[in-house]
């Protein structure tokens, strides 16, 4: 995965005491550290309000690593390496005058690790930190670049909505340029969201297929099997438009939808996947009405086992309208996909954790050979699976053997762990090498971050201005409100459903 050496540098992780830092992020970084693929001169400084030490922190680090690094090389020699390159600073981080303490912190790791004064910020904090950390280190002149690396990684939410995401970018580029800022997405980190772009653009077939005249619709789907956990105060101020859609199935839409780029390039990619943000049609209330279906999970027993409804969560209000569940149809007015639906959903508490893309192909003009009892071709259908299991699936029609043209559908897969011999790099860990290389082709940009709230702002405008507007129960376990399915207009048409119950005791996915 390595493309070539990152510039020497420090990184600064700060909520270094969090649990994105235990589950994520260090153990992500140990996994480059394992394959040499960090800064031959590199250091990591946790800053946090905890009050740890340097080796406090490195024991609750190394634990970490033992639980959520690959497995790959993972012993007690190399975690205590690498535990030798992490540090750790205590100060208010949202008090300024304590940045005085993090420059002298870092001047001192550039003198004893020859750093350069090379730093990459990483904002693994609340989001009302987001204006106030880069705004501080700026007071202290660790914005100026001069030759230097000073670039911030944002965790998302990037703003709640549309203006309080200009209201953050408007503050950020006060004080830096749009090319040191890296809005992560993790979503796309994942491999097969990046071979989506190989798909299209390194196979001739695809191409003269990929448009209005050979697709028929396109699905994409983001499920849960978990609630909200631990972060229901969290999750009812947010709920599921903002915290799947506005972002990660947006980035998804783009992907598929894009043109292709003249490059291979960061600028040049991230240009096409706004234009197709700006081609997404508006949604009237009228459009909101009809095409836009939110849910909330009910109580139901799942494998025999009970579980509780959203309302019951802890930190739920008892009374919440926050939706657990979104479906919608929507429609990129451009000349490639003029009146072809995408239609997205995304749920907690249903059946699986699954994330994929699903091209519909129309069928063919008329029907020759007799089809399989059952069994109904409605088209060929491509299918990219994100999560789990990741791979590529086609699914063709092919004839019965034996006398007659009886045709049934036959699976043509790929799945990456097949690749027995090939590291699959995760999320973080290829996020985190980009940035340290300053390629930002994975990360958002601001202009687009905007469109994606100006597409889901009417949304929750609607919502909020019609509190009366439906918000359907689903039982836990299921595939979200049964109207959802009318959503996918055309005889025989419905939701491609990944997973089938097999019994009480679980479930079986099929890519």
């Amino acid at each position: 995965m390595m493309k070539k050496k990152p510039e020497d540098q420090v990184l600064v992780i700060f909520g270094a005491s969090g649990d994105l830092t235990y589950r994520k992020l260090i153990p992500a970084i140990f996994d480059l550290y394992i394959q040499k693929s960090l800064p031959d001169r590199f250091a990591i400084l946790g800053v946090a309000r905890s009050p740890f030490s340097d080796d406090s922190f490195r024991e609750k680090m190394a634990d970490g690593i033992r639980q959520f690094a690959s497995k790959r090389d993972v012993d007690e020699e190399n975690i205590s390496d690498f535990l030798n390159l992490l540090f750790y600073l205590s100060i208010n981080t949202d008090e300024a005058s304590d940045y005085s303490k993090l420059k002298e912190r870092l001047l001192k790791m550039d003198s004893d690790y020859d750093t350069k004064g090379n730093y990459l910020f990483y904002l693994s904090t609340p989001p009302n930190l987001y204006p106030l950390i880069p705004k501080f280190l700026a007071e202290q002149g660790l914005n100026s670049e001069d030759g230097k690396i000073r670039r911030i990684i944002i965790e998302k939410p990037f703003g709640t909505d549309l203006q309080s995401a200009k209201e953050l970018n408007a503050s950020l580029l006060t004080d830096y340029d749009e090319g040191q800022l890296y809005r992560m997405d993790h979503y796309l980190g994942k491999e097969t969201v990046q071979n989506m772009l190989v798909t299209r653009f390194a196979n001739g077939f695809f191409e003269p297929l990929w448009n209005r005249n050979y697709i028929d619709h396109i699905e994409i789907t983001a499920s849960e099997s978990l609630g909200v956990e631990n972060r229901g105060g969290y999750y009812d101020h947010s709920g599921a438009l903002r915290d799947m859609v506005q972002n990660h199935l947006m980035q998804l839409v783009a992907l598929v939808a894009m043109e292709p780029p003249s490059v291979i390039e960061s600028d040049a990619i991230r240009n096409e996947k706004l234009k197709v943000y700006q081609a997404i049609r508006p949604f009237t209330e009228a459009d909101i009405e009809s095409n836009v279906i939110r849910g909330q999970y009910l109580a139901a027993k799942v494998k025999g086992q009970p579980m509780q409804g959203y309302r019951e969560e802890k930190g739920v209000d008892a009374n919440s309208r926050t939706e657990t569940y979104v479906a919608m149809k929507l429609f990129v007015d451009n000349w490639r996909w003029s009146g072809v639906p995408f239609y997205i959903r995304t749920g907690k508490r249903m059946p699986t954790r699954v994330s994929e893309v699903v091209v519909h192909f129309r069928p063919t003009p008329l029907k020759l050979f007799p089809e399989n009892e059952g069994y109904v071709s409605e088209g060929n259908v491509l299918v990219l699976r994100i999560h789990p299991d990741e791979g590529i699936l086609l699914k063709t029609g092919m004839k019965i053997p034996g006398a007659g043209y009886k045709v049934k559908e036959v699976n043509i897969d790929f799945h990456y762990s097949q690749l027995q011999d090939t590291y699959v790099p995760g999320a973080y860990e290829r996020l985190l090498l980009d940035a340290m290389l300053g390629d930002s082709t994975l990360y958002s940009r601001g202009d687009a971050i905007e469109e994606t709230w100006e597409i889901v702002q009417p949304i929750l405008d609607y919502w909020n201005s019609n509190p009366d507007a439906p918000l359907y129960g689903y039982p836990c376990g299921s595939w979200g409100p049964e109207c959802a399915d009318s959503l996918i207009e055309g005889e025989n048409k419905t939701w491609r459903y990944p997973c089938k119950n097999l019994s009480d005791d679980g479930i079986y996915c099929e890519l």
